[in-house]
């Protein structure tokens, strides 16, 4: 390939970078679209016709066409024959029979409420202010609070995104020096449900809202861990419940800003025993974009664009390991180690004591 040929090979290859890039948000509605039709539900594990998954889906055949070619091209679909599709591994997980779905994240995710502070991200970047804020009157979580069914999609949405971690956390981390584990802001319990399945030793709190518990019972329940855990509705900022050596801390500190991240953690150092530790599990940003602390390639940037989601949607941020020792060393604690989790990443393991 000569020098010329090679330069317009380079500038082919940016454009479609652009263009891939501008056109992210309509991928995403594709597949939005297809999880509201019921598109991978229909077709689920042997091929199908595209005209008898627009008859089940109430569509009209030619234009399921359409959206069943644009998620064979965006790899949730294969295309076996004219006509035909089958689920590609991706696509399963966007069956809600899946064990590991991932149907209610991209709900969630691809829905307005999540979306529409982007169309100020520019506001937020030159002001800082929270663009979801100004444009829906209230902030993120009284929004969820003010509807019940928005706020249930959103704790399922976390649930879904915590399975990896749930699965992967239990074998990652010496869990058996300690006697209870109380998991802050722990939602619908997926996670702690999984380290105590795993560690039958271990008792377990969740402490969360009332309306962050309102699916964790049905979780304890599905694991039999009813009477090795209980629920404690509070309010994180006032004060978080006493009585564990060690207190977790998942996707928590990234919606909040550094001041609120050091109350929170403040109010876990307050109630640690002797010996107790915090263990946080966030995304650390590397300190160069592109590549993390050991050189390898970063998630596709997405840490980065959930920082900018934090930006705009809840006023909190993504961190790199020198911000969390600054946010742990403003409530006494110390940071120990941070261990990639490998099988869940880009989440990592920040253990910290007290100073």
């Amino acid at each position: 390939m000569t020098t010329t040929e090679t330069r317009a090979a380079d500038a082919a290859a940016d454009r479609h970078l652009i263009v891939r890039t501008a056109f992210g948000s309509m991928a995403a509605q594709t597949l939005r679209a297809a999880v509201r039709l019921r598109v991978f539900e229909l077709v689920g594990e042997a091929p199908r016709r595209g005209d008898d998954i627009a008859a089940e889906a109430g569509t009209e055949p030619r234009h399921m066409t359409r959206l069943l070619r644009a998620l064979a091209a965006l790899g949730m679909l294969e295309q076996d024959s004219p006509g035909s599709y089958s689920t590609t591994p991706a696509g399963a997980l966007l069956d809600p029979r899946h064990p590991h779905s991932l149907t209610s994240f991209v709900r969630v995710f691809t829905d307005p409420v999540a979306i529409r502070a982007w169309e100020h991200l520019d506001d937020s970047v030159r002001t800082g202010e929270v663009a979801f804020d100004g444009v829906f009157g209230t902030d993120f979580f009284s929004h969820l609070a003010q509807h019940p069914q928005l706020s249930a999609a959103f704790n399922a949405a976390m649930s879904q995104a915590s399975g990896a971690a749930a699965l992967a956390l239990p074998h990652a981390y010496d869990f058996g020096r300690f006697r209870s584990v109380t998991d802050i802001g722990g939602g619908a319990g997926t996670v702690l449900a999984g380290i105590l399945s795993v560690h039958p030793r271990l008792t377990g709190v969740v402490h969360d809202t009332v309306e962050g518990l309102a699916q964790a019972p049905a979780t304890l329940h599905e694991h039999g861990l009813a009477d090795r855990c209980a629920l404690v509705a509070g309010d994180f900022f006032l004060a978080v419940p006493e009585g564990s050596d060690l207190y977790l801390i998942k996707s928590v500190l990234h919606d909040w800003s550094d001041d609120q991240a050091v109350t929170i953690l403040r109010h876990c150092r307050e109630v640690l025993p002797a010996g107790g530790r915090v263990l946080i599990v966030e995304p650390v940003l590397p300190e160069s974009v592109g590549t993390d602390a050991d050189g390898h390639a970063l998630d596709g940037g997405i840490t980065c664009l959930s920082d900018l989601n934090m930006l705009v949607n809840v006023g909190g941020r993504e961190r790199t390991r020198q911000d969390f020792e600054t946010v742990c060393r403003g409530a006494r604690l110390s940071v120990t180690s941070v261990t990639p989790l490998t099988e869940a990443a880009p989440y990592c393991l920040i253990e910290a004591e007290a100073d």
